[in-house]
């Protein structure tokens, strides 16, 4: 299911291809699967309507509560400039939401209501999680109700590739996605969704050779290492350097920075290609990249079987398990000399994608059997759009240890970790004591702001059995951050990130904007003198949450809105959250390759439809 525009689904949807908006698929805890019984002789009122004002991110629903009979019709109002949702925090037995709706900007629709037992629902909006409200339905108990969630597969790790040249072709392959039924065709690196681990030594030289033996259809590749420090001609670029079809491309990665080995670090690798690096992402072009150093063995961190790497997306399916296809309305050809993108009612702010259903290294609703013992989970956000709001269903706080980029100073205790698109969190939870427990690695709508939310689904269950002699520790320091130095005292670059509109030929088109600019190959946005050091101060102007990728340099953040970071990102980072409104100022010294590199929002659709930027280090 992918969120474009106005649409439904219902529990006997599951699996069908939906290219309009619907229901964010949420999978629930037991214990928050509840729907108070209503059982009152009143049939009810057979239409209601929601309604939506200006602003409603700030100040929610009009009317949140609101009485609905048994089949009526729901109607939703939204007045406001953004894309809202109304969506069930409960899910059916098919293990998608009991309903779900959402209307773009200004708009007005109606929908029949499914078939549900009597009851009160609760609701929220999917972007605006401070958005919520209750449905009750009056009526009897047939209908459709709540049902816990099953994990029935076990949790699969990767192949690990980790030689000093590692070939990968791409390919279309048959991918065990769900647990029952067919397998799902996928575009794939090597095979598997994520693709192959990529594990080097930071400092190792390291070849990676890509062979294009995708479908003709697919057009021309690029593959980005996110996170990494390279030359322009290996960054991944989306219009140079790609690879056609049956060639192939030989990508070389230093894992070094200055001279010196590049920090330790989790990062991943995955399509880039202008226009197309959502969809090319959504069929399966993503693998993590892991950057190791053996100093960290001194600091007793879990190893080995108790180190996990994590990779959550989401996807939605066809009820014979394949990919939906959202991207299909992107091919007209538009007005006015407009790409299609930019007009009807796909267009920016309503151009996200959002799956049905969320994956942990390519499954729906895996298991993990672990020990009592400290476990490092290393947890990536490969999505599109949707962010994570992490936590464990017993209440354990996690103990970050690190950033994508690096290890913090020092571990910093969370009771929740929030992850926006490409954004990554190193951290160890402690099974110690919970010999027997099931314990639900679940995301929660963010509470913290009125930006855009975060999902509410329980994604893996962690199994602890047996017993450990594990000695691992998290010791109160980790590594200090080296101060950088010559940081000047102005803002040497501010980008602001906006929506913006166009008026051709009579038409109205609008794109998501940098500086009030979309993307243009051939324009450079700024030039950076080599060894130099800068300041940049990131906006957002817009009424949705962006979050912004810096490729290349190892990026220190200096404050967020006029304050210090909090603790969490007093490490290394490449990618932040802005909320709207918000400013985060960083900086970083740019060393070793002259060229061309990127900036630009990480929100897949986002990227694709205007906004990224263009840097220049010039010699």
């Amino acid at each position: 299911m992918v969120i474009r525009g106005a649409g439904r689904l219902t529990a006997a949807a599951v699996g069908v291809a939906v290219t309009v908006a619907t229901a964010v698929g949420l999978v629930l805890t037991p214990s928050s699967a509840k729907v108070e019984p209503a059982m009152v002789a009143d049939p009810g009122p057979p239409e209601v309507t929601i309604s939506i004002a200006l602003g409603g991110a700030t100040h929610g629903y009009v009317n949140p509560d609101v009485a609905l009979a048994q089949g009526g019709t729901l109607t939703i109002a939204n007045g406001d400039g953004v894309l809202h949702t109304v969506t069930s925090d409960a899910l059916g037995t098919s293990g998608d939401p009991l309903f779900g709706f959402s209307v773009p900007a200004r708009t007005t629709r109606s929908f029949a209501l499914p078939s549900l037992a009597g009851g009160a629902y609760g609701f929220y909006c999917v972007f605006h999680p401070g958005m919520r409200g209750t449905l009750t339905v009056i009526g009897g108990p047939v209908g459709e109700v709540p049902a816990p969630p099953s994990f029935d597969q076990a949790l699969r790790i990767p192949k690990v590739l980790s030689g000093d040249h590692i070939t990968i072709p791409m390919k279309k392959a048959d991918v065990r996605i769900m647990a029952d039924g067919p397998k799902t065709t996928m575009w794939t690196y090597g095979g598997s969704y994520p693709g192959p681990t990529i594990e080097r030594r930071a400092g190792q030289q390291t070849k990676v050779t890509f062979v294009h033996k995708l479908p003709k259809d697919a057009g021309s590749m690029t593959v980005h290492h996110h996170g990494g420090h390279q030359s322009s001609a290996d960054d991944g670029q989306p219009t140079k350097h790609l690879i056609e079809k049956g060639a192939k491309r030989t990508y070389t990665y230093a894992l070094r920075d200055a001279g010196k080995p590049a920090p330790a670090a989790f990062n991943f690798y995955h399509d880039h290609r202008m226009h197309v690096t959502a969809r090319n992402n959504w069929r399966g072009l993503q693998g993590m990249f892991l950057i190791t150093d053996p100093k960290e063995k001194k600091l007793g961190l879990p190893t080995g079987k108790y180190d996990v790497p994590l990779h959550f997306s989401d996807r939605s399916f066809t009820a014979s398990n394949q990919l939906s296809d959202p991207f299909g309305h992107a091919a007209h050809s538009g007005h006015g000399g407009m790409p299609g993108w930019m007009t009807g009612e796909h267009a920016p702010p309503n151009d996200a994608t959002v799956g049905q259903r969320i994956l942990v290294n390519g499954q729906y609703a895996p298991y993990l059997t672990v020990k009592p013992g400290l476990y490092r989970l290393r947890l990536l956000n490969a999505s599109l759009f949707s962010a994570y709001d992490f936590a464990l269903s017993d209440g354990s706080a996690f103990t970050q240890v690190g950033t994508g980029s690096g290890l913090l100073p020092a571990p910093v205790t969370r009771q929740d970790v929030l992850l926006g698109p490409a954004q990554r969190a190193d951290v160890v939870v402690d099974f110690r004591g919970k010999a027997g427990q099931d314990v639900l690695l679940s995301t929660i709508p963010r509470s913290d702001s009125t930006g855009t939310g975060s999902r509410n689904a329980a994604l893996m269950q962690f199994r602890v059995r047996g017993t450990t002699s594990q000695k691992a520790r998290v010791p109160g320091k980790l590594r200090p951050l080296a101060p950088l130095k010559g940081v000047p005292g102005k803002v040497s670059k501010t980008w602001t990130f906006d929506l913006s509109e166009m008026h051709s030929g009579g038409q109205h088109g609008s794109f998501w904007s940098i500086n009030g600019k979309m993307f243009k190959a051939s324009r450079m946005d700024h030039k950076v003198r080599m060894n130099s050091v800068e300041k940049w101060k990131l906006r957002n102007t817009s009424d949705m949450t962006h979050y912004v990728h810096l490729h290349q340099e190892q990026w220190h953040t200096l404050s967020r809105d006029g304050d210090e970071p909090p603790p969490w990102e007093q490490g290394l980072e490449d990618t932040w959250r802005l909320d709207p409104g918000e400013e985060v100022v960083v900086a970083a010294r740019f060393t070793d390759f002259p060229g061309v590199f990127m900036l630009h929002c990480h929100m897949l659709d986002h990227e694709d439809h205007g906004m990224m930027a263009q840097f220049e280090i010039v010699r």
